[in-house]
């Protein structure tokens, strides 16, 4: 951990990132800790209890040679409601993050999720080199972080879709902070299943992103629910559209979505994994997060169900 945050602050870090993942079980006693930048924020995740905080507190102040820290959180997640504290500096609040080109709202420590998630920032990368004039569906949008990238890679248009009023509203905010225009922006903030007929009035689209919680409590369930997803890809996509699914889950890998989705779209390709971000490495990455890229048939006239 000592090496991992010298290596990270010897220079200036301006994006958001993650210093130190130990859930990736490469360090052996620390797989509860985890540890991101949102700069000028450090947020210490625990998901049990860490033994001597105020050491790991002055491993990194004492690695932040150019005094970029301001602030350091520890949220333990292990405990009910997620609680967090300020354990240096000043108090902490919402925190506007950058990536590259890109900038988000964040809330580190203020519930469970920051509102940006950092492993997902190659996926981020790809919608901005993909994504020229393409209609774009954003499923399980959380805060829109896909679509604000793909907005800022050409896209013509973006919908987001999720259940969640806040989060969508909050991914507004995102697109409102990257200076782009919400006329382009299609906001279905309804379960998912509810909303099929809503999503084709937006048209057919050129990529689909799936990206789901493993369980979402009386909506969706990884392991029962995202074949019914899979399936309705035909009626959503137009000829040729790439579909990126994600999953991540202990117990479901890459071999789940490319089974779900050649069962439901035979004709179509699974074109392979796209990369994490790497500083999310995985002793066992079939087990953390998957991002699997297909590619939709050219349906031709093939009617629409």
């Amino acid at each position: 951990m000592k090496n991992s945050a010298a290596v990270f602050f010897a220079s200036d870090q301006s994006d958001a990132r993650r210093i130190f993942h130990g859930r990736g079980h490469l360090f052996p006693g620390l797989e509860h800790v985890c540890i991101d930048w949102f700069r000028p924020l450090v947020l210490i995740t625990a998901h049990a209890a860490i033994d001597h905080i105020e050491r790991l507190t002055e491993i990194l102040l004492r690695a932040d040679e150019r005094k970029q820290i301001r602030t350091i959180v520890l949220q333990n997640r292990f405990e009910r409601g997620a609680p967090a504290q300020t354990i240096y500096g000043e108090a902490a609040g919402p925190v506007v993050a950058n990536e590259g080109s890109l900038r988000f709202d964040v809330h580190p420590g203020t519930q469970q999720n920051t509102g940006l998630f950092l492993d997902m920032r190659c996926l981020r990368d790809w919608l901005l080199e993909n994504s020229l004039d393409a209609n774009v569906l954003n499923l399980f949008a959380y805060t829109c972080s896909l679509s604000v990238a793909a907005l800022a890679g050409g896209a013509r248009s973006v919908t987001n879709v999720d259940m969640s009023k806040t989060s969508i509203k909050w991914g507004e905010e995102n697109h409102t902070l990257n200076q782009q225009d919400l006329r382009y922006v299609q906001s279905v903030p309804y379960n998912l299943f509810k909303s099929w007929g809503k999503m084709k009035q937006f048209g057919r689209y050129d990529i689909v992103v799936i990206d789901p919680p493993m369980r979402q409590r009386g909506s969706f369930d990884s392991a029962k629910n995202y074949g019914a997803v899979m399936k309705k890809l035909h009626g959503l996509c137009a000829p040729g559209a790439k579909v990126i699914a994600t999953i991540n889950s202990p117990f479901l890998s890459s071999d789940y979505l490319q089974e779900l989705f050649e069962k439901h779209n035979p004709e179509g390709a699974y074109l392979g994994e796209m990369a994490v971000a790497p500083e999310f490495e995985d002793k066992y990455p079939e087990r953390g997060l998957n991002i699997c890229l297909f590619e939709m048939p050219d349906f031709g006239n093939r009617p629409v169900s």
